[in-house]
């Protein structure tokens, strides 16, 4: 559990920077447009989508153990990317320096959940999910703040704000410009040096490797004889309701620095958003691993969560107004943004058990199926960002986590009951 939860920190500490770098990206590489700026996140995600079967044939061949030493390498390889793309400011090369660092990732959660879901009983999965979480959070907490206290200096603001309002054009642009790029060399070169190291001690640690797909484990049962992976239809929902899930939640965070820029803060002061909306996310963890499953079942937190989400979602695009909180004048539906982190945290925790269970030889497949949900974080921000464009509204764009949290709102009351395509019969797993 102890190096489980060093991977969901490294997890957290490469994916949730995203939230800091779209806006930074729109400054240095001067892209002209949302959708522009949010094909960092998509390059980022879209490797899930693309990747993640190929990283199960690869831990199917290699063990588990050596596909999370291998996804380690990939992603220190996709952070040195950083440096010709850092000196040659060239956004094209930051693409292709994600989609790296997302290929690292898909291969590492690919082999992690599993880890984490059979080590124990189906029943406290969640909990167990929920320490992950925190570890996960934790660095998704530190990780927009070490980035700019590293990257985002006093003077490197000074020469954004220069550069935004027009101050500086021409050569002098280009070299102010190039000057602030080149600050994130250091941080990823570190950053690369650990994850070569750290795959190397993972892989020498005495972590005993799995075998899911070999192993009776605690998918054994009556239903682990079909033939496909895709003949479990919660499954197959569940993925659908973690692809919503995965994908609203990249908007609510990566998406809120910028949204509060654009409601009149400056950058040094909307940049502690995203952390705001983690640590509210690491306060729902906390919640479930006291609650679950002692105080309340995982479903029933799931149903809790998509309800709350669904309220708060609807808060965020239809009341406005400004109010005080830490010294600082906000709109309020910032602050609903904010608090959706809340349910946020448990509604992951609560999709992947339902939708996991009894997949005997299936579960390798399975988790990959789930964790190619991950790809909407690169898609629905997207869309976010094209329906702020068309309307002409950063607020309009949080629209569409409205239809996410119905659909999670379903799954969690009925579509994790579905056992078979072709039956009407429902089968609970609370």
């Amino acid at each position: 559990m102890g190096m489980l939860g060093a991977l969901f920190f490294i997890f957290g500490l490469v994916s949730w920077v995203n939230s800091i770098l779209v806006p930074y990206f729109k400054v240095v590489c001067e892209l002209k447009s949302e959708v522009q700026g949010y094909l960092a996140n998509f390059a980022f995600y879209i490797a899930y989508l693309v990747m993640t079967v190929p990283a199960s044939g690869l831990l199917n061949r290699v063990g588990f153990k050596r596909g999370v030493q291998v996804g380690l390498w990939i992603l220190g390889s996709g952070a040195l990317l950083f440096v010709p793309a850092a000196l040659s400011r060239t956004y094209d090369v930051f693409l292709v320096a994600l989609f790296t660092c997302g290929t690292g990732l898909a291969i590492l959660q690919t082999a992690s959940n599993p880890f984490v879901t059979v080590i124990g009983p189906i029943e406290s999965a969640a909990r167990r999910i929920s320490v992950m979480g925190i570890c996960n959070k934790l660095a998704g907490i530190l990780a927009p703040i070490l980035f700019a206290a590293s990257v985002i200096r006093p003077s490197d603001k000074a020469v954004i704000d220069q550069v935004t309002a027009g101050v500086l054009v021409g050569e002098a642009r280009e070299a102010a410009l190039d000057q602030v790029v080149r600050s994130l060399i250091p941080p990823y070169v570190l950053l690369a040096v650990f994850l070569f190291l750290f795959g190397i001690l993972f892989y020498k640690s005495s972590i005993p490797d799995i075998h899911p797909d070999r192993d009776d484990g605690p998918a054994a049962g009556p239903s682990q004889d079909r033939k496909s992976v895709f003949c479990y239809p919660y499954l197959v929902l569940g993925a659908v309701a973690l692809f919503c899930h995965l994908g609203s939640q990249a908007v609510c965070i990566n998406t809120i620095m910028g949204y509060a820029q654009g409601m009149g803060l400056d950058m040094l002061q909307a940049k502690v958003f995203p952390s705001f909306s983690l640590g509210c996310i690491l306060a729902g963890y906390l919640i479930g691993v006291v609650a679950i499953p002692k105080h309340i079942s995982q479903q029933k937190a799931l149903v809790v969560c998509t309800l709350s989400g669904l309220v708060l979602s609807l808060l965020v695009v239809l009341v406005r107004g400004p109010i005080h909180i830490l010294g600082m004048e906000t709109d309020a539906s910032i602050w609903a943004l904010v608090l959706l982190g809340i349910p946020n945290s448990l509604i992951y925790a609560g999709i992947w058990p339902l939708a996991i269970h009894d997949l005997g030889r299936h579960t390798s497949m399975g988790s990959s199926i789930l964790v190619m949900g991950l790809c909407a974080n690169a898609l629905i921000p997207l869309l976010y960002a094209w329906i702020s464009d068309a309307c002409g509204s950063l607020r309009m764009g949080y629209w569409v986590l409205v239809p996410c949290f119905l659909y999670m709102i379903f799954y969690a009351l009925r579509g994790y009951r579905i056992e078979h395509w072709n039956r009407t019969e429902q089968v609970g797993h609370e």
